[in-house]
């Protein structure tokens, strides 16, 4: 017995046992295993992220359209002047779209990311004489299509960020 480990031990052994095979497809697959589910994330984190740029790039556009004219416009042509980058009145951000809708004294700006998720952005110029929404910028997260400039006061803008 003594002679046929040392016989085994004496002779070159080229490549490698099954076993050692599949341990390292095993390790591999682990490894892979974790990865998978980190990249997805950070993946629609960065989709969502385009979508929010995207709608950020859209209210800015229309400030500078507001600084001009004393006004918003949610006119597609107008704005596509301003920004060619984006494609208005698409709203799906994988393809750089942006909807927007305004008023006089309010722009919102809605984009949907690949991953689905819907952002909208409103910009309020001057104080609702009503009181129903103060001046300054709202930031809501699953919004609708519904959103339009007339219905911002039961759209339930938010000032905590995208979150809300």
């Amino acid at each position: 017995m003594l002679e046929a480990l040392s016989k085994r031990l004496r002779r070159d052994e080229d490549g490698f046992t099954l076993i050692e095979l599949m341990v390292v497809v095993l390790i591999i697959a682990i490894l892979i295993a974790i990865a998978i589910p980190t990249f997805l994330g950070a993946r629609e984190r960065a989709q969502d992220k385009a979508a929010q740029s995207n709608i950020r790039n859209a209210v800015e556009s229309a400030e500078v359209y507001y600084t001009d004219n004393e006004e918003y416009t949610a006119d597609v042509a107008v704005m596509e002047d301003l920004e060619p980058q984006l494609d208005w009145g698409n709203a799906n951000a994988a393809e750089g779209g942006v909807q927007i809708f305004a008023n006089d004294q309010l722009v919102i700006a809605r984009s949907e990311s690949a991953a689905g998720t819907v952002y909208c952005m409103a910009k309020i110029a001057t104080n609702d004489p009503g009181g129903t929404y103060n001046a300054g910028t709202y930031y809501a997260r699953a919004c609708t299509g519904a959103e339009t400039a007339a219905t911002v006061s039961t759209w339930q803008p938010s000032t905590a960020g995208w979150k809300a």
